[in-house]
């Protein structure tokens, strides 16, 4: 009888591991981290009431939650065809598919509710437009047949610091689109150094990713030529007075390093290079956490 509970209680931790893989907690993480920069400047530099980020947080991370579990069960049958995702609990039969479909919807639509309610309207919206963007346009519409997916994933996955910057304003002010704009321009070259780590895979499951589509090569071209593209874009909180001389500084240096990683892979005979993936996120956090402390 107690080996039988055993049993079971084991089941459950892995169901529940299971479906917490499936939320992608690190997109969260990222995905919070992002919203907490627009907070910080949507409130002038100050934080506001930890009620009303405590909100923000939980609203936006079960929405996120949802959505990526909604990507998850949408895209089952591809993973189970690339190496990478083949072992996620969908694509391996470990959960059903109905019960993660209705868990994901439970989390994104009342989640989103909820924000209307206790935070407003607006920051609402904009948070259903980044879920909308990311699993109906890019996963559902976009991601199975065409390279430009990425493109337009990227737009939705900027969307973060608008929901902080609106949960404490409820307008979108020019800090909320400069930080918007460095992130769509950044996920370019994060995306597409991921896209050619995994393209063998991509290809087997006949997503035509850019590496997949346009070739390795045109796809380091890319990666640099976003590379130049985010030097000014990331300057722009110093051009418009949201942030000082300490960022300014900060970009030029993270951005330069970035910019000399992407064009010695450029010039490299290397199919993929990681290290331009993973100082991406670095270069990410580095550059809006030293934005926050520049302005305090």
């Amino acid at each position: 009888m107690s080996h039988s509970l055993a049993e079971q209680q084991v089941s459950a931790r892995s169901v529940i591991s299971d479906y917490i893989a499936l939320s992608k907690p690190g997109i969260v993480g990222l995905t919070l981290v992002a919203a907490l920069t627009g907070i910080y400047f949507g409130n002038h530099g100050i934080m506001p009431h930890w009620h009303l980020i405590g909100w923000t947080f939980l609203t936006l991370g079960l929405a996120t939650a949802g959505s990526c579990m909604l990507n998850n069960h949408y895209d089952r049958d591809i993973d189970q065809l690339m190496k990478r995702t083949s072992n996620r609990a969908l694509a391996a039969g470990a959960v059903s598919a109905n019960r993660v479909l209705i868990v994901s919807l439970l989390l994104t639509i009342p989640s989103l509710a909820l924000m209307a309610w206790v935070v407003n309207p607006l920051t609402a919206i904009v948070t259903s437009v980044g879920v909308v963007g990311y699993v109906g346009v890019y996963t559902m519409w976009m991601k199975r047949r065409t390279p430009w997916a990425n493109q337009f994933g990227g737009i939705a996955g900027a969307v973060p610091p608008m929901v902080g910057y609106a949960a404490v304003t409820n307008e979108l002010g020019a800090a909320a689109w400069i930080l918007f704009a460095i992130m769509v321009v950044w996920q370019q070259p994060h995306a597409l150094a991921l896209a050619l780590k995994y393209r063998e895979d991509y290809a087997r499951a006949n997503v035509p990713v850019i590496p997949v589509a346009c070739g390795v090569q045109a796809t380091k071209l890319r990666i640099l030529l976003y590379t130049i593209a985010l030097v000014p874009v990331a300057m722009m909180p110093w051009l418009f007075d949201i942030s000082g001389s300490i960022y300014l500084a900060a970009s030029v240096v993270l951005s330069a390093i970035f910019l000399f990683m992407a064009v010695r892979f450029y010039r490299s005979d290397r199919d993929c290079d990681m290290r331009v993936f993973a100082f991406s996120i670095v270069y990410l956090i580095l550059l809006f956490g030293i934005m926050i402390f520049d302005s305090i």
